[in-house]
């Protein structure tokens, strides 16, 4: 796989700024990730779905534990996910369903197998929502398959930016402005998810809102309605359009 980092250019050097020069055997690593990730977007992709693929495989800074997270950006039938998968011959290990709080947008997660998930809304996201993405690093289909590589900031907290060599990092406390422009998003989203990893870091846990498991029988879109109809559950998110 090339080096290149598809035309990005680190922000100029700081005194806090670290170079990271990676070894052939994370290159080859990042290469067999990718090649995995364009297989199920692949599978997508020929249903007319395109997926992201976001985080470290976006950023190109993977490692050993590192997973395969595509991501679907429009709330679409399940059914329609689950069969454009299984025709290549991708069948999920785990079914799941998602929300970080009540008010959040509630998530489908197909796991592939121990590293690979893909993920898709039951509702239509929030543009703060989709910024996410972003802040963590973001590909398309077509950029993947050029190799690049694009900017993000980790669960570290720390700017992410590729280097031929490898990646520079920064933090990103004290500099959330400069942050934001360069990722293209928000000043909101970068301070949502600074309080959210730092509260995560802190807590030492994901804490979750909802997460369940669904049987092969179940669709999304059911167990998601019986959630919504429950009373003890009156704050949950429940407009914006999903399809039928």
């Amino acid at each position: 796989m090339g080096k290149g980092s598809g035309g990005v250019n680190p922000a100029s050097p700081k005194a806090d700024q670290k170079e990271v020069v990676y070894s052939p055997e994370r290159w080859k690593l990042l290469g067999e990730l990718r090649k995995r990730a364009l297989e199920v977007m692949g599978a997508l992709s020929r249903r007319g779905m395109e997926a992201l693929v976001h985080g470290s495989l976006a950023r190109g800074d993977v490692d050993e534990g590192s997973d395969i997270d595509l991501f679907l950006p429009q709330p679409l039938p399940s059914y329609l996910v689950e069969t454009a998968l299984a025709e290549a011959g991708l069948f999920p290990e785990r079914r799941e369903l998602v929300m970080a709080t009540p008010w959040q947008l509630p998530k489908a997660h197909l796991h592939l197998d121990e590293r690979t998930v893909v993920t898709f809304p039951l509702l239509r996201p929030r543009p703060l929502e989709l910024e996410f993405y972003r802040f963590g690093g973001a590909l398309e289909r077509e950029g993947l398959e050029r190799g690049e590589r694009v900017p993000g900031v980790d669960k570290r907290l720390m700017l992410v930016e590729p280097t031929p060599s490898g990646h520079a990092e920064s933090p990103v406390r004290g500099r959330e402005g400069e942050v934001a422009g360069r990722l293209g998003v928000s000043l909101e989203l970068v301070r949502e998810r600074i309080q959210v990893l730092t509260a995560r870091k802190e807590e030492g846990h994901t804490g979750l809102f909802f997460k369940r498991e669904l049987s092969p029988e179940e669709s999304f879109e059911r167990v998601f309605d019986r959630l919504a109809r429950s009373r003890s559950l009156p704050r949950l998110r429940l407009s914006s359009g999903r399809p039928r």
